[in-house]
């Protein structure tokens, strides 16, 4: 089996000089870092004053870890390394709050996570002679437009139909001849209970791969996916603020996600002590990214839990290999790819008048696609009232949570007293969806 490279010359670098890249990709890090309002005050505080001050790989231990609160702290510019005017696009993701995290990209920037994505979709056998539809959400997601540039820039052709309007979905597919598609697993699901009902012919689609991303999914998810659409089913790992997706990719043999070491370093730490855990043990994930002007990240902690694969890939990649992600170490709920925190919702209810403050948020499946219930209790005096009055709360709450969380929930609105009282922690969320 012949493997297909974009730079084969990094991509089978010798640890030794994967080493030497990421020693000065993080000097280069540092320099960067601190010409930022946020960074130019923590680092100093680590003894940290200069790039001249990380003389080897093992100085990444002195450097403060950076988490998704401080990014909120940061907003908007905190974190800016560069002149706004070399800034050519933003994107952003969802918080805790109904601050976003933004982050920064110059043209360089992108350029430079366009190739790495273009990596990603070589290493899974992808080439200019593919067709390649783009199912996920366009805008501040990076699922949209990141993937797409890598796409472009390896040479395929890409159908930007973004996420949902299966019909229009199916129709692209049949009529353009998409190979490979880029979509949620739940919403690959979906395409094919869709083919069935819509009485599609398998053998009229030239699909052969799929893409999954945003939500962490089982080895047995990936087989039924496979089996159901006669496709192979790569795995993905990123995050915006690493410059969206393409961050790990799995290569042809799909054994593990191969880590871009020469723009990335990873450390898996224990998310108690932040000891380094053993290779082959499960730890958090942190990364440094080593690749953005615009905004340095140092050890970002990505609340992700997995671990490293020992040994060389049958490939020949140097890059070592993570591992499929066993869960995360917060509270965030991944919802048909969508970040959803409770407090979101938790923020939204408080803030509503006539609103109680006992709610309970349930998670479950309909169909193939992911079910969000917030079941709230309402004050004695609109449970009173006109139903219109009722129903009019129901969806002006509906709408306020969808704008912020970007789903749109069923609302279930209870008599005072109704939903169970805790008398410790509160348990707020139930999440019924079944585990493959």
């Amino acid at each position: 089996m012949t493997v297909p490279f974009r730079d084969k010359a990094i991509e089978t670098a010798p640890r030794a000089e994967i080493e030497r890249i990421q020693l000065e990709g993080l000097k280069k890090q540092i320099a960067q870092a601190l010409k930022t309002e946020f960074y130019s005050k923590r680092l100093p505080s680590c003894g940290i004053n200069s790039p001249d001050d990380i003389e080897s790989l093992a100085d990444l231990r002195k450097l403060p870890f950076t988490t998704k609160g401080d990014l909120r702290e940061a907003y908007p510019f905190g974190l800016l390394a560069v002149n706004r005017e070399e800034v050519v696009r933003i994107h952003a993701s969802s918080g805790t709050t109904g601050t976003p995290t933004v982050i920064y990209l110059t043209q360089k920037d992108l350029d430079t996570a366009s190739d790495t994505m273009a990596r990603c979709l070589v290493a899974a056998g992808g080439s200019r002679h593919d067709i390649i539809q783009n199912m996920m959400t366009y805008g501040l997601f990076t699922g949209g437009l990141c993937f797409h540039y890598g796409a472009e820039l390896m040479g395929a052709m890409v159908i930007p139909t973004s996420a949902g309007n299966t019909l229009r979905q199916l129709k692209f597919m049949q009529d353009f001849g998409t190979t490979i598609i880029h979509a949620t697993p739940s919403y690959l699901l979906h395409l094919h209970a869709a083919i069935e009902q819509e009485g599609y012919d398998r053998s009229s689609l030239a699909l052969k791969k799929a893409i999954t991303g945003a939500e962490p999914h089982s080895e047995e998810l990936r087989c039924k996916i496979q089996d159901k659409l006669g496709i192979e089913v790569y795995n993905c790992y990123g995050m915006s603020e690493m410059n969206g997706p393409g961050v790990a990719f799995e290569c042809i043999f799909r054994d593990g996600l191969h880590m871009w070491e020469d723009r990335y370093i990873f450390e898996l730490l224990d998310p108690e002590t932040f000891e380094p855990v053993p290779e082959g043990e499960i730890g958090e994930l942190v990364i440094t990214i080593l690749c953005r002007d615009a905004m340095p990240l140092i050890r970002y902690r990505t609340r992700d839990l997995t671990r490293i694969i020992p040994g060389p890939c049958r490939c020949g990649r140097t890059h070592r290999r993570l591992a499929r992600f066993t869960g995360r170490t917060d509270d965030m709920l991944i919802i048909n790819g969508v970040n959803v925190f409770p407090s979101q919702i938790e923020e939204v209810l408080l803030r509503t008048k006539g609103v109680g403050a006992n709610y309970f948020i349930i998670v479950d499946k309909e169909g193939v696609l992911d079910k969000l219930t917030v079941q709230v209790e309402i004050t004695s005096e609109v449970f009173a009232d006109d139903s219109r009055v009722i129903n009019a709360l129901r969806e002006r709450l509906r709408d306020e949570m969808a704008s912020l969380i970007t789903v749109r929930p069923q609302v279930e609105l209870k008599q005072p007293g109704s939903l169970p009282v805790s008398e410790g922690k509160a348990k707020r969320v139930e999440d019924r969806r079944p585990k493959d």
